[in-house]
């Protein structure tokens, strides 16, 4: 033992002695270079900040189909109100069901769920889930959400999944406007109107008739009774819209067409049933808008039926309850599953701003709202007398040679950020909040900048996710609900490629974001627009409510001014001397 623990010592002081040698072979040059007495570096950090030309677009409808959430619900803020409702199709969880003897078939009870999204913060004496629910919009009153009017109709609308005025196997899109193109509008959505049974564990609202839905971040607790006659329960679930629909029309629509070829195959239950289209409408005037997480499996319709035992037992007239699930969405990975629709009832319009000398204002609009432009250093055309341009900025950090290839950094970037300052005269008088994320993007390529790649992706805390890069909004006193005050995005190696690899000096986009991680693999959306048919957003402002306004470049407020601003170090002192 002990020549085994001397053997181990001799082997760490050998690890520890190569590190050295190794790290005197890498970087024994860096105090010549870098170092020095004073303060660990031979050249001062040195900051600068740079004018940018920032405009607002306003976006035409946009492309809503096969989202990977479904929005629902009325959603109010300084923009005005937005109305969000969806139809999305069904599909079997097994084809050519067995429903048994007909004379013992009888549906016991049909159940639509419809998940939001949460996380479970603690679990209580009694067993019991305490849930934080991230997907209903705006923050309640007290603890009491806004409720809204739920109407589900069956929808007689076909959704193709391909477009037959396009070219060969191109999909089908669809747009927020209640449209499939410019020329193109959806009809037929408003098909037979579901009946929704009160019932208690469900969201109904008790004592209401015309199909109130409650909104809460609670759970349910389904019961059961053993043997014994005690109270079990039987299964907790997590936070969703869960309600009762008649079993008539699912016994005259599904159960009684067993055997039939519109059960067998996906294309034949899409063609003969095309989905439910669901409506909300506000209250006295008023709603919550929620997220729905319908890509869950726990997104369905199940009926619950009870049929004939097989002939397994003695019993001949034996029954057992057995279920039916239809799914949210179809089986098929690149046909349409869902469109969201949104209802813009702006009272402050938003208008396209000027992109040679830049707005007062940005003004950002999720959903079919704005965007705001960017371009950096004014751009690469323009020449303002003694204003600096990429091509004179450049010049200031890098050597290049007679053909524009880098030669040297003249001045090393350390950090560089694109700071927005909130107006928060407009924002900040409403009741709704504005968005703790927005997305900065490459226009013409339709990506995230390279600075999104090399921060990093948080799954499980998406509000702190790429958060160097993308900058939460900076709130007062760093609370929670305190007003917004302003973004910073960090840009650095977007500006080093510029400088360095020579990379082209595009336009930038930016946008409110409901999730930043959704930009990673997710391909940006159309928008429906006569003047820029290539023009795309990213999906997760299409799926996000929320609206701030940003000063721009032309703010009367020259403290608000967005800029610019870049840190660095020169190689040489003549290099920070300008000219």
């Amino acid at each position: 033992m002990k020549k085994n623990k001397f053997a181990l010592q001799i082997l760490a002081f050998a690890l520890i002695l190569t590190s050295f040698i190794a790290c005197d072979k890498d970087f024994s040059n860096l105090e010549s270079d870098i170092l020095n007495s004073d303060i660990a570096t031979n050249f001062d950090i040195t900051s600068d900040t740079w004018e940018v030309i920032t405009y607002t677009e306003n976006l035409d409808p946009v492309q809503t189909n096969n989202l990977p959430v479904n929005s629902l619900g009325i959603y109010d803020d300084f923009y005005g109100r937005t109305t969000s409702s969806f139809v999305t199709q069904l599909t079997p969880g097994a084809f050519d069901p067995d429903f048994g003897e007909e004379e013992f078939q009888q549906i016991d009870s049909v159940v639509l769920n419809l998940p939001y999204f949460f996380s479970v913060t603690e679990v209580d004496e009694e067993g019991d889930f305490i849930y934080d629910v991230d997907s209903i919009i705006p923050e309640p009153t007290g603890s009491t959400y806004k409720p809204i009017r739920l109407r589900i109709f069956e929808n007689n609308y076909f959704i193709r999944d391909f477009d037959p005025t396009a070219d060969f196997n191109q999909s089908q899109a669809y747009f927020s406007n209640f449209s499939a193109s410019s020329t193109e509008t959806i009809t037929a959505l408003e098909g037979e109107e579901l009946t929704i049974i009160p019932a208690p564990q469900t969201s109904y609202i008790v004592g209401s008739s015309d199909n109130q839905i409650n909104i809460s971040e609670q759970g349910y607790n389904l019961e059961t009774i053993d043997d014994n006659g005690d109270v079990q329960i039987s299964e907790r679930l997590s936070p969703r819209i869960r309600l009762k629909l008649d079993p008539d029309y699912w016994q005259n629509k599904i159960i009684v067409l067993e055997g039939d070829a519109v059960l067998s195959n996906t294309n034949n239950f899409a063609d003969y049933f095309r989905g439910l289209y669901f409506k909300a409408e506000p209250i006295n005037d008023d709603g919550s808008l929620l997220i729905l997480n319908t890509s869950s499996q726990n997104a369905n319709i199940t009926i619950y039926y009870t049929r004939l035992t097989p002939s397994t037992t003695d019993d001949a007239t034996a029954t057992q309850q057995d279920t039916f699930v239809l799914n949210f969405g179809t089986s098929s990975n690149s046909g349409t599953s869902s469109i969201n629709f949104f209802v813009n009832d702006f009272t402050t319009p938003i208008a396209d701003g000027n992109p040679d000398a830049g707005d007062s204002r940005i003004y950002l609009k999720g959903g079919a709202g704005a965007i705001g432009k960017i371009k950096l250093f004014k751009g690469d055309d323009i020449n303002d007398g003694d204003d600096m341009t990429f091509d004179t900025w450049k010049s200031a950090f890098v050597e290049t040679d007679q053909e524009g290839n880098f030669v040297r950094s003249k001045r090393l970037v350390n950090e560089a950020n694109l700071v927005f300052y909130v107006d928060e005269n407009l924002v900040n008088t409403a009741d709704a909040r504005e968005p703790d994320r927005i997305f900065l993007y490459d226009v013409d390529n339709k990506r995230p900048l390279v600075d999104y790649f090399l921060d990093g992706i948080n799954n499980s805390f998406p509000l702190f996710s790429v958060a160097n890069h993308l900058g939460p909004l900076e709130r007062d006193g760093d609370e929670s609900d305190g007003n917004g005050i302003k973004y910073k995005l960090r840009i650095t190696e977007h500006i080093n490629n510029l400088l360095v690899r020579d990379s082209t000096n595009v336009e930038l986009g930016l946008s409110t974001s409901l999730n930043v991680n959704l930009e990673e693999s997710i391909t940006q959306r159309q928008v429906q627009s006569t003047e820029d048919s290539d023009l795309t957003i990213p999906v997760s402002s299409v799926m996000s409510p929320r609206g701030t306004v940003l000063h721009g470049n032309n703010t009367e407020d020259l403290s608000k001014k967005v800029y610019l601003e870049i840190f660095y170090t020169c190689t040489e002192e003549n290099d920070c001397i300008e000219d």
